[in-house]
């Protein structure tokens, strides 16, 4: 208001200074003396009836006017409706676990069969599970199958057919950004609760720890991200969309508080239905497997294999003994070379199509995996080979290394201090030798490396090569620390015990084996992901 009123003292001090200097400076303006002058705003007019006598006053609050609400309305009726076509379908799961302890999440009804969906993670372990529906109907439920892979899990209900109402499902390859959605679930033990939001990335790679205590990681492709409220709770409900047909099941958030922060995120319909039939019919899940570990093609890797700079794909490092790709016939990378004074190897086959489908990254090659492969399924992947494109048909098989023993594996710690970011096994004398080290060689041999870890930042490798010791499979391949800083590691149990003493932020120097040589590698902590 005051810049208002500054204005208008500004303007009627020019107007009365022209004003005094009429008599020195004589202009003739035709039709000057028929004008009448406003003594405020400094405007003119010919017609006294245009005169605004508030112009430069404090503007008065003008009446509220009547809203149009229809808008509003039609709004309010469409999320009325998707809330009470949903919710039959959206069930409540208790799962009890032998140690007496008591968790919760939600579930929905697949077919009229009884079969309920939820995530692998809320029943994990559970010895008795109870399912209560939205009418207040409450049944126990049996186990039917799970992926921790993909975490889901499939329980069976006995109830009549005409008492269940299966949800219906979309497509969530057509899922766009800016998609409005709308999870219900349970969260926080609040029955039937429903939250509203958009769409807000996809393709998402998710890390999810295993609630069993190991801390065990492993990583969801192709995850949809909701800024719908998503809290303890929702996970194994639904995410629709304004259909109320199933987008994805909720299953994970990004949060320092356990709490919604606007990050959840959400396993896509395309794996739910590929996933839970299988799982119905067979009590399992097998992921497919080629058989390669790989790259993305990046610049500098074209320019040393004399490809377009641009061109895109997925550069194949090694392909492992007995594999379908080995049996395909795809090519791994053995001519060495440099990228900015470190060494590395090239010349391998580079996928950018699989059953037509593009591969610009590897990502997208795990990703096509999970949408659309099964075991048993034969591909056609088409891969650039010494700069001329081929297609090669391959076979999958199951993802190898299913009967390694929970007690063979590790995490390598499971408070909630410093992080790297892998699981390993004591190295034997049969592992070794297997890895053509020498029998008494100690260290721990790394089997997993965790997305977005510190070990993977540090390039550190995970083992790839299934082998079969003492009637056991096992995979090996991967590095083996050997030492932290001046500390010698001969077991897991001694890198806990280093990593446990830590802190996030500290930098560790790891002397590894790697293909017969001695490698010493800088990794900076991290604090573990809640």
């Amino acid at each position: 208001m005051k810049k208002k009123i500054l204005f208008g003292i500004i303007t009627a001090a020019i107007v009365l200074s022209l004003t005094a200097c009429s008599g020195a400076l004589q202009i003739e303006i035709p039709g000057l003396d028929d004008l009448q002058l406003n003594p405020l705003s400094g405007a003119s007019s010919t017609n006294e009836s245009e005169i605004d006598p508030t112009e430069g006053l404090p503007v008065v609050p003008q009446p509220p006017q009547p809203l149009d609400l229809d808008n509003l309305e039609n709004l309010q009726s469409a999320y009325i409706a998707i809330y009470e076509k949903v919710l039959p379908s959206v069930v409540f799961i208790t799962s009890i676990k032998e140690v007496g302890s008591t968790s919760y999440g939600s579930g929905f009804i697949w077919d009229e069969q009884g079969h309920i969906v939820t995530n692998n993670h809320v029943i994990e372990d559970s010895n008795i599970v109870r399912v209560d529906f939205s009418d207040g109907r409450s049944v126990l439920a049996d186990l039917v199958g799970a992926d921790p892979d993909s975490d889901l899990a499939v329980l069976k209900v006995e109830l009549p057919a005409d008492e269940l109402v299966p949800i219906t499902v979309s497509d969530s390859t057509k899922a766009k950004v800016g998609q409005i959605v709308v999870a219900i679930g349970n969260p926080f033990l609040q029955e039937s609760s429903m939250s509203a939001g958009i769409i807000s990335g996809l393709g998402r790679s998710l890390n999810v720890r295993s609630s069993d205590g190991s801390g065990l990681f492993y990583s969801i492709p192709d995850v949809i991200q909701t800024d719908a409220a998503i809290n303890p709770g929702n996970s194994g409900g639904v995410l629709v969309d304004i259909n109320g047909g199933l987008i994805g099941v909720p299953t994970a958030i990004e949060s320092p508080v356990r709490a919604s922060s606007g990050v959840g995120y959400v396993i896509p319909s395309v794996i739910v239905n590929k996933v839970v039939p299988l799982l119905i019919r067979d009590g399992l899940y097998l992921q497919p497997w080629i058989g390669i570990s790989g790259r993305d093609l990046n610049p500098e890797f074209a320019r040393l294999m004399e490809l377009d700079p641009t061109q895109k794909g997925a550069l194949i490092d090694q392909v492992l003994p007995n594999s379908p790709a080995e049996e395909a016939g795809l090519v791994g990378s053995s001519v060495e070379g440099e990228i900015d004074g470190v060494p590395v190897t090239f010349g391998g086959d580079v996928i950018i199509a699989a059953d037509n489908n593009p591969v610009e990254d590897m990502e997208d090659l795990v990703t096509f995996l999970a949408r659309k492969a099964i075991v048993g399924q034969t591909i056609t992947l088409t891969v650039i080979r010494n700069g001329e494109t081929l297609d090669v048909e391959l076979t999958l098989r199951a993802r190898p290394g299913s009967a390694i023993t929970e007690e063979a594996v590790q995490p390598e710690q499971v408070n909630n201090g410093a992080w790297l970011g892998i699981s390993g096994m004591d190295l034997t004398a049969g592992l070794a030798l297997a890895m053509d080290l020498p029998e008494e060689t100690k260290g721990v041999l790394i089997q997993t490396i965790t997305a977005d870890s510190p070990a993977e930042e540090a390039d550190l490798r995970g083992s790839f090569i299934p082998v079969e010791i003492d009637g056991q499979e096992m995979m090996i391949g991967g590095d083996v620390i050997i030492r932290v800083d001046r500390e010698q590691i001969t077991s897991m149990e001694d890198l806990v015990q280093i990593i446990t003493n830590s802190e996030p932020g500290d930098t560790v120097v790891l002397s590894i084996l790697r293909d017969g040589r001695t490698l010493r590698i800088s990794v900076t902590l991290a604090e573990l992901p809640q």
